[in-house]
């Protein structure tokens, strides 16, 4: 019988296994600014066991919105830049602090923290270390997958977030099955009422304008469709290094009557409502929460067949499937998915039924607190 069995089966509460106080878990990442993985710590902070679990949340560069929002939520955030120098002098430096801190568990997230909080931690004690892996990208350089490995042979457990980032973690870290657990990511489903897929011929891709979301290829794509389907539109969401090549791309392809350069917005669920579907053009993704919160909404989507992206689109049910960095085929996608609207209503609510059955935040930070437990209280398993 699991911990996890026992507290259940036996009324056994968390404080007493530890005699009488809540667990404290401290989540160390980069930053704590805009993205995807700032959002799912917010939501650590909203929805996890108040009762069991106390968090507190610590980033190693800049902070802005998304703290805010953790310590109104009452969590504690800490800005504590590595200024050290050299990764001795640093992992020191970390060590040093998580020594006052009495954490029981360190759950790190990505390559930075990962290195450097795994090895602080097994320096300081702590009795736990996690490790999320939210993409699967993992360096370019030899010292960089060596680090990698080093952290993960430390952590008690390596948390792909798709299956196919999980491979790649056996892979490159070298790591048995036994150190895995993936956990799909998951978003906040109440925040996306189901709308359904709105009676037009625009589609929505909200994305950090980087080059690995590849919306180069996107654009070329909208070319070819428009050819076809000369009243298509597209709404960009988002910001980011690449806005301005990609104005400029827009402006060469004569397509600015059919493209909305929105920029950051705070109305997401609202602007998914307004597209007939969903589009998107990544070169990587680990678990995309940005498809998720359109499929969530009731949006068919056309993306590419990338990372976890083919363990989100059940393909033809909610949605199609592409290679990356193909104009003509991802052009031929949203052309299938434009002649095929008398179905984007069905697919939309297939594609809502399946965030809501396996990508709900709430479920997935319920996983992570029974692998807390596990490691914590089970730490051969």
């Amino acid at each position: 019988m699991s911990t996890i069995e026992a507290l259940a089966n036996r009324n056994t509460s968390v404080q007493t296994l530890t005699g009488g106080r809540r667990l404290r878990v401290c989540h160390l990442s980069l930053t704590l600014c805009t993205g995807g993985l700032e959002r799912l710590l917010v939501d650590f902070a909203r929805y996890h066991n108040r009762e069991q679990f106390e968090l507190e949340f610590i980033a190693l560069g800049e902070t802005g919105q998304p703290a805010e929002e953790i310590r109104k939520l009452g969590c504690n955030v800490i800005e504590f830049p590595l200024t050290a120098p050299g990764k001795i002098a640093r992992i020191s430096q970390l060590a040093n602090f998580f020594s006052m801190r009495n954490y029981d568990l360190l759950h790190t997230h990505n390559a930075f923290p990962h290195f450097y909080g795994s090895l602080a931690a097994y320096r300081a004690k702590i009795p736990a270390i996690i490790h999320t892996r939210h993409g699967r990208r993992f360096g370019k350089t030899f010292s960089e997958r060596l680090q990698f490995a080093i952290a993960s042979r430390i952590a008690n457990r390596v948390v792909p977030v798709s299956d196919d980032t999980g491979e790649r973690c056996k892979k490159i870290g070298r790591l048995p099955d036994r150190k895995i657990t993936r956990i799909w990511n998951g978003i906040d489903v109440d925040r996306f009422i189901f709308t359904g897929p709105a009676d037009a011929m625009t589609a929505i891709t909200v994305s950090r304008l980087s080059p690995e979301k590849d919306l180069m290829t996107m654009l070329e794509a909208v070319k070819i469709v428009v050819n076809t389907i000369p009243h298509f539109r597209l709404m960009i969401v988002g910001n980011g290094p690449e806005r301005e090549r990609l104005e400029q791309k827009s402006a060469a392809l004569q397509l600015e009557s059919h493209l909305q350069f929105l920029g950051e917005r705070n109305d997401i669920p609202q602007l998914l409502s307004q597209a007939g579907f969903y589009v998107s053009s990544s070169l990587t993704e680990g678990i995309s929460l940005t498809l998720l919160e359109a499929m969530s909404v009731g949006l068919p989507v056309v993306t590419t067949s990338v990372g976890g992206n083919p363990e989100i689109v059940q393909e033809p049910n909610t949605g199609l499937l592409v290679p990356s960095a193909n104009p003509a085929k991802l052009a031929a996608a949203i052309i299938q998915m434009c002649d095929q609207q008398a179905d984007w209503q069905q697919m939309g609510q297939q594609a809502r039924a399946r965030v809501e059955q396996h990508f709900n935040i709430r479920s997935m930070i319920k996983e992570y607190e029974n692998l807390y437990l596990d490691v914590l209280f089970q730490p051969s398993k």
